[in-house]
């Protein structure tokens, strides 16, 4: 006798016809949505689109949604101007919020990055206020062990070696790691100092945070239909998004708001490409 076929989730899932009336007004703009339960105060989720009625109706469809659905009862949405001040939004309202289905996002209280010495040691510095450096800075780690972590990664992907990069002690003699083939012996000689260190550098290339390009603080510009935001940033701290461009240049003198490795990652494509209009502050 056959046994009875357990239902998939999506062969379980009912459309939630509940929230088909409150989607139908929201905008087909971009902007941030929220989705409330019983609570009025803490939602259950957030996200962002650059055209909101659009995500919300895929959100309808979408089986692995169904626990977030049932309990949805309120949608709230605020327009943006512009994907960016959409991703700038979302990510500040998360991290405030905290909601239950969402990734959660946490203020940096510290941050921290990897320098590279001449001798082609590794040093772990403090970027919690991102200040300009002279030497080129890798990641952005939440503490000092996962920094420490990451090269230790890097360094078996790659052949590298803990002395040389100055997180081990030298014994005078082939470390440990190369006796075992996981250093390609930069310690005894079996290859180059410089070519240890090309390696290393080429393997922290795609970690590399760039320098800030202008000479002070710009406010990226984006409108749709009649909104207007101008973003401002300055050495990679997000100062705030503001509806003229007056407001906007004030920003830069009022005290800064802590770096945000989030914003960093939202603000790079958009800052060294040409998509935007970028107004430098004076």
């Amino acid at each position: 006798m056959l046994k009875p076929r357990a239902l998939m989730p999506a062969e379980l899932y009912e459309y939630p016809k509940h929230l088909r009336a409150l989607v139908a007004p929201t905008p087909a703009a971009p902007g941030v949505y929220l989705l409330y339960g019983e609570s009025a105060q803490w939602p259950l989720y957030i996200g962002k689109s650059i055209n909101i009625r659009s995500r919300l109706l895929a959100h309808l469809r979408t089986a692995d949604e169904a626990r977030l659905l049932k309990q949805t009862q309120r949608i709230e949405c605020i327009r943006t101007a512009g994907e960016v001040g959409a991703l700038l939004l979302e990510s500040r309202l998360i991290k405030e919020r905290q909601p239950l289905f969402n990734k959660r996002l946490r203020h940096n209280k510290r941050l921290s990055s990897l320098q590279i010495t001449a001798d082609g040691s590794v040093e772990v510095v403090n970027t919690t206020a991102f200040l300009p450096s002279a030497l080129p800075l890798y990641g952005l780690f939440a503490h000092r062990r996962a920094a420490i972590e990451f090269v230790r990664t890097l360094a078996d992907e790659h052949g590298l070696c803990l002395v040389v990069m100055g997180l081990e002690k030298s014994a005078g003699r082939a470390c440990f790691r190369q006796q075992i083939r996981k250093c390609r012996g930069a310690c005894c000689g079996h290859e180059s100092l410089a070519e240890h260190q090309q390696r290393l550098l080429d393997a922290l290339a795609q970690r590399l945070i760039y320098q800030w390009p202008y000479a002070g603080a710009v406010a990226l510009h984006e409108s749709h239909d009649a909104l207007s935001e101008y973003h401002v940033i300055n050495q990679w701290h997000y100062l705030g998004s503001y509806s003229t461009l007056a407001a906007a240049q004030q920003a830069p003198h009022r005290p800064p708001k802590a770096f945000d490795a989030d914003s960093y990652k939202i603000l790079l494509r958009p800052l060294l490409s040409t998509e935007h209009r970028i107004i430098e502050l004076l």
